[in-house]
């Protein structure tokens, strides 16, 4: 079974790679300044749940697969892109509808909890960095001697989307607060809506650019 020092250990290794801003946190700032907080929230919901199937998917041998496939990787990476870059394109076509609600005096229309939910999945799941960071770091953190390795990368990798969660929460909760500034002028909440479209197609280009460091 996992023991505390090895909690201790990854959990301290996960939250300095999580604190520091990457492309999920930059994501979920956009989701907060484009859409509002609360699907923000829903969205590091989703997130989590995406890095959970990837902790999933080293447990039973993806993760290894990835690591040392430059094929594999390079099709994980570019539908991670892909599908950033899809969602920043919808987010810069619908940029001016936030602004016609506000003007309109009523609250602008969310989006549905299980799609919001789905994207974020996608993106976590989709996520290159984050499967070659378990798959090679996350194993270095089992003890052999102790069985049933797959079980104990399921219990350590808990910690990652935990971690996330309470980390990529704070920033949508800053960035909803921003939002809501923004929100009082129409031509400020159309320009946020393009940023944060034009921000997601970014990160897509990037991740798209970024290859392996091995």
């Amino acid at each position: 079974m996992v023991s505390a020092s090895q909690l201790a250990a990854f959990a301290a290794l996960t939250f300095v790679m999580v604190v520091v801003p990457g492309p999920s946190v930059l994501f979920t700032i956009s989701r907060a300044l484009t859409v509002g907080r609360r699907d923000a929230l829903l969205t590091v919901l989703g997130n989590a749940a995406g890095v959970y199937a990837q902790v999933v998917a080293v447990a039973f041998g993806l993760g290894t697969i990835v690591e040392r496939s430059a094929t594999v990787f390079t099709i994980v990476k570019l539908a991670g892109a892909a599908y950033l870059v899809y969602l920043g394109v919808q987010a810069w076509r619908h940029r001016r509808s936030l602004a016609d609600v506000f003007s309109a005096g009523i609250e602008a229309t969310r989006g549905r909890t299980l799609r919001v939910l789905r994207d974020g999945f996608v993106v976590g799941f989709l996520n290159p960095k984050s499967i070659v960071f378990l798959a090679a770091v996350l194993p270095q953190f089992v003890n052999q001697q102790a069985g049933s390795v797959p079980l104990q990368i399921l219990v350590l990798g808990v910690l990652l989307p935990v971690i996330a969660v309470l980390s990529d929460s704070a920033w949508a909760f800053v960035a909803g607060t921003a939002r809501d500034w923004f929100a009082r002028s129409p031509r400020r909440l159309e320009l946020v809506g393009g940023a944060g479209g034009l921000t997601m197609i970014g990160l897509g280009a990037t991740l798209a650019f970024t290859g392996r460091k091995d």
